[in-house]
């Protein structure tokens, strides 16, 4: 069952986007709507010149969306706009139009350039004994030089949460996660007002955090796309969604990649090797760090169960996903209230 957030078109709605995008004259040879997106419609598009494109298009908007989630498709197209203008030759999508026009859709719309390669995720569900370690190590070196970007504040772009250093902006993107989650009535593990003694108990870790640092966030597999090599190897050719950026800690990044676990455990994660150049553990991972960890792990868990009824996952069948991420944030929660290194 597709999200609610996801807006229902047909292959006329691709083509009449098409042409308010490259013009009237445009011709769509083929469309179909791509699996696996949980929020945006996603459609993949093959246009008469030979362009091979990606669209995108934003919820209806009477549908309602967490506070985080406003303006997700104008901030995918900035995120690759400016990987583009900072870092030429990483492989993000390139925007080929990002349409607002309300005669068009009530709404905005984005076509970038199709990326070749497999998500991941779908690797391993074709091919469980994939060695996806080269992947790994690839992604944790490009996350490394998407990180040496320096943003113009803390927090989101635009009116989403942000603030003047990394402990206002953090506090306000948990802050709108639990208003989102009392206006859903998302029952959690903890009261809203623990979570947020938790996070202001960390404000002096929280201040060690000086540089923005650009942060994709969502850097879990099925974002991360990969091919085959003539040797059997598979190469990392893009990195997608990004449209959940910020500037914030580097090691927010450090999350999504060990989904579900805790990278700082695991030296030899091969996004770590990656994103250290090889190194041993490195000295910046150290007590206050691994906290800091923690308290985004219990961010992404905090999102990942407050967004759960937005996106129609509230039957029995989403009830193995609610435990797991619950008791997750649970045990962060636990790792949060322990004495201060």
């Amino acid at each position: 069952m597709s999200s609610p957030t996801t807006r229902r078109l047909g292959p006329a709605d691709v083509i009449r986007l098409a042409r308010a995008s490259f013009g009237p004259s445009t011709t769509v040879i083929e469309c179909a709507e791509l699996p696996g997106g949980g929020f945006a419609a996603v459609w993949r598009v093959r246009l008469a010149d030979g362009r091979q494109t990606v669209l995108k298009v934003s919820p209806p908007p009477d549908v309602p969306l967490l506070a985080y989630e406003r303006d997700l498709i104008a901030a995918e197209a900035a995120y690759y706009r400016l990987v583009a203008t900072r870092l030429p030759g990483v492989p993000v999508p390139t925007v080929l139009h990002h349409g607002t026009d309300r005669s068009v859709l009530d709404g905005d719309w984005l076509f970038t350039a199709f990326l070749p390669g497999t998500p991941l995720a779908e690797w391993h569900r074709r091919h469980p004994a994939l060695d996806d370690a080269p992947v790994r190590r690839q992604l944790g070196a490009l996350v490394a030089r998407l990180h040496t970007v320096t943003g113009p504040r803390f927090g989101y772009p635009g009116l989403r949460a942000h603030g003047s250093g990394w402990t206002q902006a953090f506090t306000a993107m948990v802050d709108e996660l639990l208003d989102d989650g009392v206006r859903w009535t998302v029952e959690l593990p903890a009261s809203t007002e623990r979570i947020r003694e938790l996070v202001q108990r960390h404000a002096g870790i929280l201040d060690l955090v000086t540089r923005p640092a650009l942060v994709h966030f969502d850097l879990w597999d099925g974002n991360v796309l990969a091919r085959p090599e003539a040797d059997g190897t598979v190469r990392l050719t893009g990195l997608v969604d990004g449209e959940r950026y910020l500037f914030g800690d580097p090691l927010f990044d450090l999350v999504s990649p060990a989904l579900f676990g805790r990278i700082e455990d695991d030296p030899q994660h091969p996004f770590l090797t990656g994103y250290t150049g090889g190194a041993d553990l490195p000295p910046w991972l150290d007590a206050a760090a691994r906290r800091r960890l923690a308290l985004y792990r219990m961010h992404l868990y905090l999102l990942m169960t407050v967004e759960m009824p937005s996106r129609g996952m509230t039957g029995e069948a989403d009830r193995p996903r609610y435990d797991l991420v619950t008791r997750l944030l649970d045990e962060e929660l636990t790792t949060l209230g322990r004495p201060l290194p």
